[in-house]
């Protein structure tokens, strides 16, 4: 009986001991977690999305001006034909979304978000290597510079609140 005694207490002052190395350390890793503002921006692109050829300097400039702004970045690929009737609908659903900024790269996705700016006055609208500018569609040409132009048009509708 006094071997079980003896056992048992061994077995607690052993658990012990591991409970006090796994303790919990004051010294935790601060937190990963990101505060993001209420400003959103929307990149609307090809099936192949943000990893396209057309798209993934476009994402790095918006990530960039995320990382600075704290401006939330998202985006939407269009499935299917490239087609502007096959784009629309996704253009309507960042309008739905209350992006404040969409970014639109390929033929059929600028030529949607043309056809939708007209009617979506409160949402701003950059498009880039084709279109024409309006009151609220910026043009942004199709160059080795394109990622950079939308991270400072993103920083500055932050900022401001609209494109400058």
């Amino acid at each position: 009986m006094l071997l079980f005694a003896g056992a048992g207490v061994a077995f607690a002052g052993v658990g012990a001991f591991f409970l006090w190395l796994s303790g919990s350390d004051d010294t935790s890793p601060p937190s990963r977690a990101r505060q993001y503002t209420a400003f959103s921006a929307c990149l609307l692109s090809d099936e192949h999305g943000v990893t396209g050829s057309q798209a993934a300097p476009i994402w790095a400039g918006m990530e960039d001006a995320s990382l600075q702004t704290h401006a939330k970045v998202s985006s939407l690929p269009v499935f299917g034909p490239a087609t502007v009737g096959n784009a629309v609908p996704y253009v309507n659903t960042l309008v739905q979304r209350h992006c404040d900024v969409v970014v639109a790269v390929g033929d059929a996705q600028t030529a949607a978000v043309t056809q939708v700016a007209t009617q979506a006055h409160k949402v701003r609208f950059v498009v880039v290597g084709g279109g024409r500018p309006a009151g609220n569609v910026t043009v942004v040409a199709d160059s080795p510079d394109a990622g950079a132009e939308v991270s400072r048009l993103v920083k500055a509708a932050v900022a401001q609140g609209k494109i400058t």
